[in-house]
């Protein structure tokens, strides 16, 4: 059995999610642990029932015990301390595609496996763009996000993608910090409006103040729907935009997959994280600048 550890926010779900469906189409046996990963992560949850009403095998948690070795009998904790810890834990080291983890037999896969590289096959790839689908009718309620919807399928939209807030956070600037800062969205708006002149910006951030002073202008609309469910209507109107200018994000990579269009362009920072290298993280279609 190969249980799959689910941590993060959506768009690592939603990676987590896609090894899940390739490797069960390999045939193997694969279950999701949705529970541990979120134990000392109280700001987040499992959200892609909620989000997408997508079901997955759970892993139990005297599986998860069984799989990592983690029995706190007296007898287990004695055996580990005389012979050590007999876990089938794999832990991601790096953000680069490792082909081994289509091998195992027998694993509890721990890591966010951010690639396309880890779902290939062309009916996971199917699935995925038909499970991962908002309806408009479902997320807006509002006159305002209609509107917003309009405009973009009918204008050369740009999602822009700015995500600061927690990036700003001591313990997790050190690893997303200081990469997408306003010369990365000068250049990638520069690189925008010279491949396509009559670009409209639609700017997607929780930190409208930072954005109203570094992105803005004309042709620039600061996106706030105040849907309740700000995540699928924000991720939705971002995935309907023609071209997109990314963040370092998971949620910003999945807006700009979502368009499948053969015309987008998606222009990515050259480095994603300080901490480790993630050069698998880009597609083809991709611009690194």
């Amino acid at each position: 059995m190969i249980i799959i550890r689910m941590m993060g926010g959506l768009g690592n779900q939603m990676f987590q999610y896609a090894l899940y469906l390739q490797l069960k189409a390999l045939g193997k046996e694969v279950k999701i642990d949705d529970v541990y990963g979120f134990r000392d992560d109280p700001q987040r949850d499992p959200v892609l029932e909620k989000m997408y009403g997508i079901t997955y095998t759970k892993a139990s948690d005297a599986e998860v015990v069984d799989i990592t070795d983690s029995h706190l009998d007296i007898f287990s904790r004695i055996r580990r301390k005389l012979f050590g810890r007999k876990s089938h834990e794999y832990i991601e080291e790096t953000g680069l595609f490792d082909p081994k983890v289509f091998e195992f037999e027998t694993a509890y896969l721990n890591g966010y496996f951010q690639s396309d590289k880890y779902f290939p096959d062309k009916e996971v790839l199917a699935q995925l763009r038909r499970e991962f689908v908002i309806k408009p009718d479902d997320v807006f309620t509002s006159a305002d996000s209609w509107e917003l919807y309009r405009q973009i399928r009918e204008t050369e939209s740009v999602s822009i993608h700015v995500r600061r807030g927690d990036y700003l956070l001591p313990g997790t600037v050190e690893t997303f910090g200081g990469i997408c800062d306003n010369d990365y969205y000068k250049r990638a708006i520069d690189r925008m409006v010279s491949e396509h002149p009559d670009a409209i910006f639609f700017v997607f951030t929780s930190d409208k103040e930072w954005c109203e002073q570094n992105v803005s202008g004309k042709k620039f609309r600061i996106v706030d729907t105040k849907e309740e469910n700000d995540d699928a209507a924000d991720l939705l109107l971002m995935s309907l935009c023609k071209h997109h200018i990314l963040a370092n994000s998971s949620y910003s990579w999945w807006s700009a997959w979502m368009n499948d269009s053969p015309e987008k362009t998606v222009i990515v920072p050259s480095k994603w994280l300080n901490t480790k290298p993630m050069d698998d993280i880009y597609t083809s279609r991709m611009t690194k600048i």
